[in-house]
């Protein structure tokens, strides 16, 4: 197979999630709706009445994290941090007043409830408010394991057995990360990196080093893939040089998007025979 350019590489990237109407009904937006009403609703504002309200509604706690300005990533973080585990439901439903008081006390809970409830918003607010939603890093997650996804299955429509989101050990006995090892990370005969992304950030360059800590590490008898897609690599076209460069010096044995994963498949079942993984 004939290694494309750069530019021909860089032209088949795609995007990897719809864009998503921020007006749209959602069960989500439907949910935090009912809970922000409810809130609405407390005739004091305080702890103990916030305590009850968590006790009574306790799926509906990351809307007390949104009010204070927290994603619900965040939230399990402040949460695990603060009570060694991530979950509201487990709080809400035993330990609600040691929950809003640990609000409270560390983002000032009751206040922004309080200020927030009853406010009339603009436009402007609305706006400023979905420049810092984390609905996009959620879509950018869930754009990941798509790739992620993708590739297992088409291992197993091939009869592979494999392993998702583990670590490979190759050259004296080093490791590094891969989203796909075939047959299993005992014994990795093939190794696959799945990165899609829409947006920019760290995530990118973390993508690259992996990438590169598998060149690094390989085994002559082990064969490196990468599945790469998403806009995001559009705007860090340095670093899908650095993993397109990877392939160009065939350190990696093959670099795909979601357009061409019929070639990542041939190529996947020619790998696997030659391995005698497959007939």
């Amino acid at each position: 197979m004939t290694i494309p350019t750069f530019d021909e590489y860089l032209a088949s990237l795609g995007r990897m999630t719809p864009h998503v109407d921020p007006t749209a009904p959602s069960a989500a937006a439907a949910d935090l709706a009912r809970a922000a009403a409810s809130l609405g609703e407390l005739p004091v504002v305080d702890r103990d009445h916030l305590a009850e309200w968590a006790r009574q509604h306790p799926a509906w706690v990351p809307a007390l994290g949104l009010a204070v300005g927290l994603s619900q990533e965040k939230l399990r973080n402040s949460l695990r941090h603060a009570f060694d585990t991530p979950s509201w439901l487990t709080l809400a439903r035993g330990r609600a007043d040691e929950l809003v008081a640990h609000l409270d006390d560390e983002f000032e809970l009751v206040r922004l409830v309080a200020s927030q409830r009853h406010r009339t918003y603009d436009f402007g607010d609305l706006l400023a408010a979905r420049a810092g939603t984390r609905a996009s890093a959620i879509r950018a997650g869930v754009s990941g394991r798509r790739l992620e996804d993708e590739i297992e299955a088409i291992a197993r429509d091939l009869g592979l057995a494999c392993g998702t989101r583990t670590r490979f050990t190759g050259r004296a006995n080093r490791t590094a990360p891969c989203d796909l090892v075939i047959p299993s990370a005992a014994e990795p005969a093939i190794v696959v990196a799945a990165k899609g992304f829409d947006s920019t950030g760290s995530k990118l360059t973390d993508a690259v080093r992996e990438i590169e800590e598998m060149a690094d590490v390989r085994l002559p008898r082990q064969t490196v893939m990468a599945v790469i897609d998403g806009i995001g690599w559009k705007s860090r076209q340095a670093d899908l040089k650095r993993i397109h460069q990877l392939w160009v010096d065939q350190q990696i044995d093959g670099l795909y998007t979601l357009s061409t994963l019929d070639r990542f498949r041939a190529d996947l079942a020619d790998a696997a025979r030659l391995r005698r993984l497959i007939p």
